[in-house]
């Protein structure tokens, strides 16, 4: 095991927050830490572990079945998303956790407002839910292609020209509520920001490109996105900088380290599943004695 370099400082992972209230701009945030706390093998190590600890506290979520738990994550293609779940499904009972993957909307789900297709996705109480994308598709996709509003045949939107600054302050409005709305009724929300940098996006498509067993993942409408890359670094900003919230944080992470940001990533998780004191429910002491007898009866059982 290497050593480490420092303790983990709960303080160190404020930096990768985004503050209700506050403009940014992503050329403030790191695609890559530098002075990392401690060596790849460590970290995974530590990984590992807090998977273990995870595994028992949506043990305790689900038996309280209080909460709900949502964690989105947004980013450029190539950034890393997929293998992001995988680690955090790895410690995860199956039969709790829901994984989401949201694609492009189909005739059906643009009859309907933009929330819908996500909102019936949601966790209920006792539950882990995972968006791969998601309602911020409709800032971040939507904002970079404005005639895709168009399909939504929305009341007012009759051209671009009505896709303007208006619009969305609006949208930017509605998901601010539509989270609040979760949070006020038990779901505790996070929302990952997996910034990684023009650079590495590249170094992975080449290798998508180069290896066979990775083709599958490559298609030419992700070269296209690429060339929006200004484009998309502009949306998100003011994405994140208009719906980060108190209860609806949202983590810029740096992802050109796929090991550090799934550890980072499992750090911050694991923190706000400490902060709800999940417990076991305790039962009544009348139901403690019934317990007893059926222990008794099985254990005199011929």
């Amino acid at each position: 095991m290497g050593k480490e370099k420092k303790q983990w400082d709960d303080k160190d992972i404020k930096r990768f927050l985004v503050k209700p209230d506050t403009k940014i701009s992503l050329k403030d945030y790191i695609t890559d830490e530098k002075n990392k706390p401690f060596d790849k093998e460590t970290g995974e190590k530590r990984l590992e572990t807090g998977i273990e600890e995870l595994a028992l506290l949506q043990d305790k979520l689900y038996a309280s079945g209080k909460y709900s738990v949502l964690i989105v994550l947004q980013a450029m293609d190539a950034a890393g998303k997929d293998s992001t779940i995988r680690h955090l499904m790895s410690g995860f009972n199956p039969a709790g956790v829901k994984v989401v993957s949201f694609k492009v909307p189909s005739h059906m789900e643009l009859s309907h407002d933009f929330f819908w297709r996500h909102y019936k996705e949601l966790p209920s109480r006792g539950e882990i839910g995972i968006f791969n994308r998601s309602h911020y598709e409709n800032v971040l996709v939507t904002k970079v292609h404005p005639e895709m509003v168009l399909n939504e045949n929305l009341p007012d939107i009759n051209s671009i020209k009505d896709v303007d600054k208006k619009f969305w302050e609006t949208r930017y409005r509605q998901i601010r509520n539509f989270e609040r709305t979760l949070a006020e009724n038990g779901t505790i929300i996070m929302k990952f920001f997996l910034h990684v940098s023009k650079e590495e996006q590249k170094k992975r498509f080449l290798e998508r490109i180069e290896n066979p067993h990775k083709n599958w993942k490559f298609s030419l409408a992700d070269l296209k996105e690429r060339a929006r890359w200004d484009d998309y670094q502009k949306a998100y900003e003011e994405a994140l900088s208009n719906t980060s919230t108190d209860y609806a944080p949202w983590y810029v992470i740096p992802a050109d380290d796929k090991w550090f940001m799934r550890v980072l990533i499992g750090k911050i998780v694991y923190t706000e599943f400490e902060k709800m004191k999940l417990a076991y429910p305790q039962v009544s002491k009348e139901v403690k004695e019934e317990l007893l007898k059926a222990y008794d009866s099985l254990v005199n059982e011929k």
